[in-house]
């Protein structure tokens, strides 16, 4: 799949209805490079990509990003909140408990059991939330390793 250029992420900026500058632009690609990752974490990377962003301007990004729909925020239990650009459809996500790594899981394809409640309260449900807790391969296997020592 062909890269993402500047001037296709600017389209999609006004395709939106938002202005684009260079903090936005920073964060989008931050966020497409580099996605589950926190506020902090893409501060960081637009910091040294553009140099000087502060980072109530690295959250106001983020905010109006997410708000237009551009961009994901995921906000696991007892966790910061982590951005993606995979938005539009229903996926879930399953985290590591030891290393914190989060990987995307899609719905069920076919139907969508995820979306049948057992008591819906009347409300018509579009979309549901789900995220796995666990440990990743990598975290299993430094674990097993560990206690065979």
């Amino acid at each position: 799949m062909a890269m993402e250029t500047s001037v296709d992420k600017a389209a999609l900026l006004r395709g939106h209805g938002v202005q684009v500058t260079a903090q936005r632009l920073a964060v989008l690609r931050a966020v497409s490079e580099r996605p589950h990752s926190t506020a902090d974490d893409i501060e960081r990377v637009v910091r040294a990509e553009i140099g000087a962003i502060s980072r109530q301007a690295a959250y106001d990004a983020l905010g109006t990003l997410t708000d237009k729909g551009l961009l994901r925020r995921i906000q696991p239990a007892s966790s910061p909140a982590r951005y993606e650009d995979r938005v539009g459809d229903n996926h879930h996500h399953l985290i590591c408990r030891t290393c914190s790594r989060m990987v995307d899981v899609d719905c069920a394809v076919g139907y969508t059991p995820c979306l049948t409640a057992a008591d819906d309260s009347g409300y018509e449900i579009d979309e549901a939330e789900v995220i796995y807790w666990g440990r990743c391969p990598e975290c299993v296997a430094t674990t097993s390793v560990s206690a065979g020592d």
